[in-house]
């Protein structure tokens, strides 16, 4: 499994993933999940991708396919919304290809991406596109893309992340996100990969590969989770006694009862069905 996580601000782009692949405990390999497509001076454009990694191979080379064979690709598409058509198109052509074999050893068709960058004068944008080659693109509502195992990192990103966050604190705030997820789920792991990009640079302007000796990081992680433990001991505990307190879990005006079941409703236990004859007769029970 994965994580990744992008973000489209005022400011720029900020991209990051994790680089492990796993096929079990005791399968575990490193490959990058980040592609870069750049043109200096006219266009930047992110890949990132999640699921099956063969499958993610495979599109990343049909997408190089496009451009050996003449037609519209992400480096002639006039804008990020067509570049993405691209990437979709890629990912129907290797469905097409290989999920009919797949479906026959059981195995799901199973990619997601984020793409997202810049081309010519048109602002950043960012998309996520999904196994049937559809794709979303980021809003202001709602800047962020996660692809692999999110749930982790969600609230932080939830909590943190507006369209006018600089690009700094989006990178600190995804490398938390990524902390989380790290520390719950032994499917994500290290090196990572940070790419920020500023607004109108068209190139790549900063990108860092991040590893266990990297010393920002592991300050995120011993930071981050000093302060946590910090602010948890600095609420206060429940009140239970002092219904008048603002404080309290049980205040005065409702009733605070569990749901019960008295005894005497409880079936008896002649009622419950015989397991011997379930197993001489198992059609009968379920006939009546």
């Amino acid at each position: 499994m994965t994580y990744c996580v992008a973000a489209r601000l005022d400011a720029g782009l900020v991209f990051l993933s994790d680089s492990r692949t796993n096929a079990g405990v005791d399968q575990i390999s490193v490959f990058r999940k980040m592609t870069v497509f750049e043109r200096p001076g006219e266009r930047v454009m992110v890949l990132m991708t999640s699921g099956n990694l063969a499958i993610s191979q495979a599109v990343l080379h049909a997408l190089v396919r496009q451009h050996e064979v003449g037609g519209e690709t992400i480096w002639n598409a006039p804008d990020l919304f067509e570049a993405t058509r691209c990437v979709g198109a890629a990912v129907r052509e290797v469905y097409h290809r290989e999920a009919p074999a797949l479906h026959e050893q059981g195995v799901e068709f199973n990619v997601s991406l984020i793409f997202g960058g810049q081309i010519g004068n048109e602002g950043c944008r960012l998309f996520q596109v999904y196994a049937a080659g559809n794709f979303i693109e980021a809003s202001q509502e709602c800047p962020y893309f996660q692809i692999g195992e999110a749930k982790y990192g969600k609230p932080i990103l939830d909590r943190v992340l507006r369209p006018d966050t600089s690009l700094d604190e989006a990178a600190k705030c995804a490398l938390i996100s990524m902390d989380s997820t790290l520390r719950s789920n032994i499917s994500v792991g290290l090196p990572l990969d940070l790419l920020v990009y500023d607004t109108g640079a068209l190139r790549v302007t900063h990108f860092a590969s991040i590893d266990e000796r990297n010393e920002y990081f592991r300050m995120i992680r011993g930071t981050w989770g000093e302060r946590l433990r910090q602010v948890f001991a600095e609420i206060p505990d429940p009140l239970w006694t002092n219904p008048d307190d603002p404080g309290s879990l049980v205040p005065p005006s409702r009733v605070h009862q569990p749901l019960r079941v008295d005894p005497a409703d409880a079936p008896a236990p002649d009622s419950y069905p015989n397991p011997q004859v379930l197993a001489q007769d198992p059609g009968k029970d379920q006939a009546n």
